[in-house]
């Protein structure tokens, strides 16, 4: 197999524009799709945003599962935007074309803030394996510099582990067609594309997921293990439901996010498989960011009660408006 050196790749990429296609269907169904995904995005928004207001604003959350919590929510902020406000405008029919520089930035900030999205979710399993398997010693073991650096460390591992995946696929020639069969720049969509052997880009495609997402869901895995054994051992009902409501919520959005990581990125895609991709894609750019906030809100008692508290003081204050305005 023939090597192509930079120069030569960039002389057959004579394509520097694409058409993101979207879904099929009727002027009717577009503009519904167009509907749906601004008010979730809005939702997605303001449920990310309040979830940061809480925990600075109140002290009692001002814990290292919550400081996880921040992390992850404003994580969801821009992996959202990221690829949302595109994909509205592409349902409209108003901005179909993507610039190839504009499409390789949005794909390295999707995959990028995806691989810190599983390390943030396997940091937040381990600390809750702390909280429960070792309560005394939780506190010194997770103090505030060590979950600031955890949490740095999701960051910078996220977004260094995409850079070698990414500086294969810059390189890659695009000679013709240039309709991405998808509503964002999706890695299998866009190098289908290319005109290029693609089995080494579609190998350290492979490799780079199976280490991102194996190794921070074996961490998630091992560390619920030793939670759920340990829960087994707690005689007290409302102890064992005290520890089971502090995991419940990440557990459930650790399925959901495991659940359509693994189809995406481990199970070999095929050309014909495209449209399924962007199914699952909905569930991971648009769904769990959306129903994170509500799941940590929902079935988290702490977040609860400080959420009852700060409506009721909001209340409170508009009445003695009211009645100070008559």
């Amino acid at each position: 197999m023939d090597i192509m050196t930079g120069t030569e790749i960039r002389n057959q990429t004579s394509v520097q524009e694409f058409i993101l296609l979207g879904f099929p269907g009727t002027w009717y169904f577009r503009m519904a799709l167009a509907v749906l995904f601004s008010a979730m995005y809005v939702l997605t928004i303001l449920g990310n945003v309040s979830i940061i207001a809480l925990v600075r604003t109140h002290p009692r959350l001002h814990t290292p599962m919550y400081l996880f919590l921040c992390n992850l929510s404003f994580l969801e902020i821009w992996y959202t935007t990221a690829c949302v406000p595109k994909a509205i405008g592409v349902m409209l029919g108003t901005s179909q074309i993507i610039s190839f520089t504009v499409c390789l930035l949005q794909l390295y900030f999707l995959l990028s803030m995806g691989s810190t999205e599983c390390f943030l979710l396997a940091i937040m399993a381990y600390d809750r394996y702390l909280a429960i398997c070792h309560p005394l010693r939780y506190n010194s073991l997770m103090n505030r510099t060590f979950s600031a650096q955890l949490a740095l460390a999701s960051w910078l591992c996220g977004f260094l582990a995409i850079s070698v995946l990414m500086s294969l696929i810059s390189r890659l020639p695009f000679c013709g067609p240039n309709v991405i069969n998808h509503f964002i720049c999706d890695i299998d969509s866009w190098i289908a594309l290319s005109c290029a052997d693609m089995r080494l880009v579609e190998l350290a495609t492979f490799i780079d997921s199976f280490i991102i997402v194996m190794v921070s869901c074996a961490i998630t895995v091992v560390s619920y293990i030793f939670i759920i054994s340990t829960i087994l051992r707690i005689r007290a009902a409302q102890r064992w439901q005290k520890a089971f409501s502090t995991c419940s919520a990440h557990l459930t959005v650790v399925t959901i996010w495991y659940g359509s990581a693994i189809f995406l990125f481990l199970i070999p895609s095929a050309q014909n498989s495209l449209d399924l991709n962007k199914i699952v894609n909905i569930f991971n750019t648009i769904v769990t960011p959306l129903l994170n906030p509500f799941i940590y809100t929902l079935r988290n008692k702490e977040v609860k009660e400080v959420l009852g508290k700060t409506v009721s003081g909001l209340l409170s204050g508009f009445r003695k408006k009211e009645i100070s305005s008559k």
